[in-house]
């Protein structure tokens, strides 16, 4: 690109490091990352006590491992969601 020529997409660009996507992406939409991690700890939990878990059948401790992993990650959107139509719906000045 010569020195005379703007970029055609500025913002991309400019903001291409992965960190500051990522920190950009994080404070756009901050309960998705939460989530993630929620699942993250959840199934490490899980595999952690899958040692100590009795006469408790395997498939049983899988399901309620799953159950919980996906509760916290539907738990965090749900949460989210409503913090994005808070802030759009009841904290943004009217127009």
């Amino acid at each position: 690109m010569s020195p005379g020529q703007e970029p055609v997409f500025p913002d991309y660009e400019t903001d291409t490091s992965q960190t500051s996507k990522l920190l950009r992406k994080f404070k756009e939409t901050p309960f998705v990352p939460i989530g993630m991690a929620g699942f993250a700890v959840v199934v490490g939990y899980g595999l952690y006590r899958l040692k100590h878990r009795g006469d408790m059948k395997m498939s049983l401790h899988l399901i309620h491992m799953r159950v919980a992993a996906q509760g916290f990650v539907v738990g965090a959107l749900t949460c989210g969601v409503l913090y994005s139509m808070f802030r759009e719906y009841v904290v943004k000045p009217k127009e």
